[in-house]
């Protein structure tokens, strides 16, 4: 199954699906591209050092300068899912890894790759999830509610904002004391563990 992976930050769980790759010669996934929504991604870098082709889908090179100021948050959102879709299209993907990619998917690109676009998020939903719910913010909200336990999720993505349905799981309790990098540095290597078998059990998914 050939994947392109979406970014938009330090590309820690791209890293992981690279060195999955490179160290298992059964790996039912290639990377054939990496997407990012921003030229700042240091996830950019991990792709160049692993020899992966990279696009930049931000709405600045998207839209053009004076487009992306004025375009509306819909337009924008779409501009960059059009273009991301197209990336992954020209580049042979069969399916779509979101991995801390946060611009929101609207558009064609839902229907194009239906049940064969999976998300990484930070909490174990259906808790937590929606609109503004990525980041620090997850891990602000599950510590300020006062749960027992945290992790993380690998879904398919539909037309909602995490709403589609639950692959991989990944618990870890919540300390007392614990602030939000805390937190996060404990569910970060479930993270990892997560997004790999959640791409491995898509590739069973698309191959049925």
């Amino acid at each position: 199954m050939n994947i392109a992976v979406f970014v938009s930050g330090g590309g820690t769980n791209l890293q992981a699906l690279i060195d999955f790759e490179k160290q298992n010669p059964d790996c039912p996934y290639k990377i054939v591209v990496v997407v990012s929504d921003t030229k700042k991604a240091f996830a950019l870098e991990r792709a160049k050092s692993a020899g992966i082709p990279a696009e930049i889908c931000s709405p600045f090179a998207v839209l053009g300068a004076e487009k992306s100021k004025s375009a509306s948050k819909e337009e924008k959102r779409l501009a960059v899912s059009d273009a991301a879709m197209n990336a992954a299209k020209n580049h042979g993907a069969d399916a779509i890894v979101l991995a801390g990619w946060l611009t929101v998917l609207s558009g064609k690109i839902i229907s194009e790759f239906s049940s064969k676009i999976v998300n990484l998020h930070p909490a174990l939903l259906p808790k937590f999830g929606g609109e503004g719910m990525w980041g620090h913010f997850v891990h602000e909200a599950v510590l300020a509610s006062g749960e027992k336990e945290s992790g993380c999720t690998v879904h398919l993505v539909d037309s909602g904002c995490d709403t589609g349905r639950i692959l991989v799981q990944k618990k870890v309790p919540v300390l007392a004391g614990d602030t939000a990098e805390s937190l996060y540095a404990r569910i970060a290597p479930e993270e990892h563990r997560a997004i790999v078998e959640g791409v491995c059990l898509l590739a069973k998914i698309i191959e049925k």
